[in-house]
């Protein structure tokens, strides 16, 4: 295959494997078909050969995994289409969870997401923030790893007991920050972060598997939960990017894809989103395709990706927009003006009339050339569009190939071992160090008077001499005085 059936309009629409790297965006409302789009788009990936990432948020990707049933509607579709090899089938698929109930669990270090990501999953401020690059310079010259939550606390509670030290040396780190960032791990560690962050994390290698009839794997994250954390999940989605991004080496243009992505929900990625974030992810748009993966945003509408990047994304299905709001409006036509123009469509209103099933579809062609846009029917695809049950998914998970290596966990020696090791012998090397401490002249000093005072196990010193000298006068005033001036005198007793 050196090309995906999309739909059809006036004539087949297809994406071009040697342009699958040239990035994509399919928005639409609510209920539209995005979601069917996306499968299309997935299946004919994994036929290539292309293995697929991509979440699934509301549960009905999942069907890929299961073929699906010809009925009456699909068959019409079929045949409006022109399909002449369509057959109802599965894909290979692997599940992957975050929380590790419904996939193999997602990991990765502390170390690898970075300060800057887990600032933003931590929702810190920038002073926080500020703490936390020093946090992570200071372990990497103490030469401590930051697998996990517990490595990340023990070394928090190190700087927080070396506070003043690390202030001069770094700059100022408060009391304040520190709590603010030990606040925050309890809400994350509580949200996923506890079994998000460790090991073994996740191989990149393992994402780009074929199976033994070289079609891709497509790897499905299970995000029905995690979209609820609006920021651990697209920081998540942006780390893997970015990961992707610095381990894959040059290939310039291919015949096809190395890695599809798809990015679902596209807009939480931007909400809120520092611009130095946002130019990184331009970047990583800009280049990555000459890693050879092309990366494919779905979202409601076409302004919920920054221009910067919208204009990077060479192939487009617009499924339908009601133009109810101001802000509706505005996105029509966005969406319009976006398109690659037909003399003989009027986009802007044809997208408020578009039914379920229907896009407009813009793929580049020869060159890279866009096509002008349209009106398409769209394919059906060959899974089930709906959700597996529980059995089924245990069913395919069971067959992983991947299970072995990353549903137990392991906890290798780290930061919290280390540190917990050192607080544990400090007071026991202290107690040795008074105990071999040499005593100083003033002590050796005071120790000599104490002994002609008070005298030692081999000779009377000269309080016990004057005492009996004392009881041999005691009769006469001249040894009472005598004994009172002496004891009064080392006591601080006055004479009387």
């Amino acid at each position: 295959m050196n090309q995906i059936l999309i739909g059809k309009g006036n004539q087949p629409v297809h994406l071009l494997a040697k342009y699958g790297n040239r990035h994509g965006l399919i928005a639409g409302a609510t209920g539209t078909g995005k979601t069917i789009s996306l499968m299309v788009l997935a299946e004919g990936f994994s036929r290539m050969g292309v293995p697929v990432f991509m979440s699934d948020v509301k549960g009905d990707v999942a069907g890929l995994a299961m073929a699906g049933v010809l009925n009456e509607k699909i068959r019409q579709r079929v045949d409006q289409i022109g399909i002449e090899d369509y057959t109802n089938e599965s894909s290979p698929v692997l599940f992957w969870d975050i929380y590790g109930r419904t996939g193999h669990p997602v990991r990765t270090t502390i170390s690898e997401i970075g300060p800057s990501l887990l600032g933003r999953m931590l929702e810190i401020n920038d002073i926080q923030a500020g703490v936390l690059e020093i946090i992570f310079k200071l372990a990497d010259e103490q030469g401590l790893l930051l697998l996990d939550l517990d490595d990340l606390r023990a070394l928090l509670g190190f700087v927080a007991e070396n506070r003043k030290d690390i202030s001069t040396r770094y700059g100022l780190v408060s009391a304040q920050s520190i709590a603010a960032i030990q606040r925050a791990l309890l809400t994350i560690g509580r949200e996923g972060g506890e079994v998000f962050f460790g090991e073994p994390a996740l191989e990149f290698g393992d994402l780009m598997r074929t199976d033994l009839n070289g079609r891709g794997v497509i790897n499905i994250l299970t995000a029905d939960q995690l979209i609820l954390k609006p920021r651990l999940y697209s920081s998540f989605l942006l780390w893997l990017l970015s990961e992707l991004f610095e381990n894959l080496d040059e290939v310039g243009d291919l015949d096809k894809p190395r890695l599809v992505f798809f990015f679902d929900e596209a807009h939480l990625l931007f909400n809120d989103a520092p611009p130095a974030l946002r130019q990184r992810v331009e970047q990583v748009i800009r280049i990555i395709r000459s890693k050879g993966v092309g990366v494919y945003f779905c979202s409601q509408y076409p302004d919920d990706v920054p221009n910067d990047i919208l204009g990077q994304l060479g192939n487009r299905i617009q499924h339908g927009l009601r133009a109810y709001t101001p802000r509706d409006q505005k996105a029509v036509r966005t969406a319009a003006e976006t398109f690659a123009a037909n003399p003989g469509l009027d986009v802007a209103r044809i997208i408020g009339q578009l039914g379920v099933g229907e896009a407009l579809v813009s793929m580049l062609q020869g060159k890279g050339i866009p096509m002008p846009v349209e009106h398409t029917l769209i394919c059906p695809p060959r899974c089930r569009m709906g959700a597996i049950t529980s059995e089924e998914r245990a069913m395919v998970r069971r067959r992983s190939p991947v299970g072995s290596k990353y549903d137990a966990p392991m906890n290798r020696e780290s930061a919290y071992e280390i540190l917990s090791r050192k607080a544990a012998s400090a007071p026991a090397n202290e107690t040795r160090a008074n105990q071999e401490k040499p005593r100083t002249e003033a002590e050796a000093g005071k120790g000599m008077f104490s002994d002609m005072f008070w005298g030692t196990s081999r000779r009377q010193g000269l309080v016990e001499t004057m005492a009996k000298q004392a009881v041999r006068t005691v009769g006469s005033q001249i040894g009472r005085q005598i004994l009172r001036g002496v004891l009064g005198g080392i006591f601080g007793g006055s004479r009387r």
